[in-house]
């Protein structure tokens, strides 16, 4: 399964509107909160604690002192009978060594905490980030400049001075590898250098569906753009919740019809086309070194993988 995928809450959407029922929850001893600070989790146990980790999921009463009053704690859902929360503790100065969680465990990075917790686990606290960082965004009206109200358990805010209602958004985001067979060259895939890049990483190339755009567009235009690659048909392969900030990861395989491509220098310094044998190796993990594709903690990971399997 990909890593922030697989969120096994129910998010009980239709309990968010009764105020007196989140009230209730927030105060039963069954629930759960996780507290973030500045949109990193609270993992249970030291620092140097080896994979996997565990969420520090609190019961009430132990880390609400450490948040502001108009912090959000937002309603993640239910986990059976159990409600679960998130709550922004970034008014905290050091949370670790404050009130009642002192010593029991510390505040991770949040993609470094997902690559350790366990799949469920990284998919709630994908939700918990994305949350509670669309709330630290959106505290004044994008209408009229007005500070914003929390509502609905978190997942609206309204304005009361023009009653706009403003609702946490997810962006969509197309990435894809080009793959080409060649009765003489074999099979390939085609992955690219972002400017931004460390040292010899290469990934799938990705961007932003615009308004008014499927899915397969955004895919062509995307690899047109960035290597001058003309592709045909688009397969859907998979999604990845991506909460850096809020994003919709659309994974997809294109077909191109060439192996020709131009980097247009500008957010692509290189690109390569990679062999099914090569793509393996580098995928199960052997070091090369002019080139090093994504973790598993990312959707790019299991794109490229696919090709290599022979699924893609």
């Amino acid at each position: 399964m990909i890593p922030f995928s697989g969120n096994p809450l129910d998010r009980a959407s239709e309990k968010r509107v009764d105020a007196d029922w989140i009230a209730a929850r927030r105060r039963d001893p069954s629930s759960l909160i996780l507290p973030m600070w500045r949109l990193q989790p609270f993992i249970l146990g030291g620092e140097k604690s080896p994979p996997p980790v565990e969420l520090g999921l609190l019961r009430p009463g132990l880390c609400e002192s450490l948040a502001a009053l108009d912090a959000p704690c937002v309603f993640l859902g239910l986990e059976g009978q159990n409600a679960m929360f998130a709550l922004d503790i970034s008014a905290a100065r050091d949370p670790v060594s404050e009130g009642a969680i002192a010593g029991l465990g510390h505040f991770r990075d949040a993609r470094a905490a997902a690559a350790s917790l366990p799949i469920k686990d990284a998919a709630i606290m994908g939700q918990a980030k994305a949350m509670i960082d669309w709330h630290n965004r959106h505290g004044f009206c994008a209408r009229c400049g007005e500070a914003t109200t929390f509502e609905e358990a978190g997942y609206k805010r309204a304005c009361p001075e023009c009653k706009a209602e403003h609702f946490p958004r997810t962006d969509p985001v197309v990435i894809m590898v080009a793959v080409n067979s060649d009765p003489k060259l074999g099979d390939a895939c085609l992955v690219g250098r972002n400017k931004n890049f460390p040292g010899n990483f290469y990934s799938a190339l990705a961007g932003f569906i615009e308004p008014g755009e499927t899915i397969e567009e955004a895919v062509r235009r995307e690899l047109m753009e960035e290597v001058s690659v003309k592709v045909g048909k688009v397969r859907y392969h998979s999604t990845q919740p991506w909460p850096f900030p809020s994003s919709l990861m659309i994974g997809c395989i294109a077909e191109a019809q060439s192996r020709d491509f131009k980097v247009d220098g500008t957010e692509i310094s290189d690109a390569r086309w990679l062999d099914r044998d090569t793509a393996k190796r580098l995928i199960y993990g052997e070091r090369m070194p002019d080139i090093s594709v994504p973790p598993a903690l990312a959707i790019a990971h299991h794109l490229i993988k696919a090709f290599a399997d022979g699924e893609a």
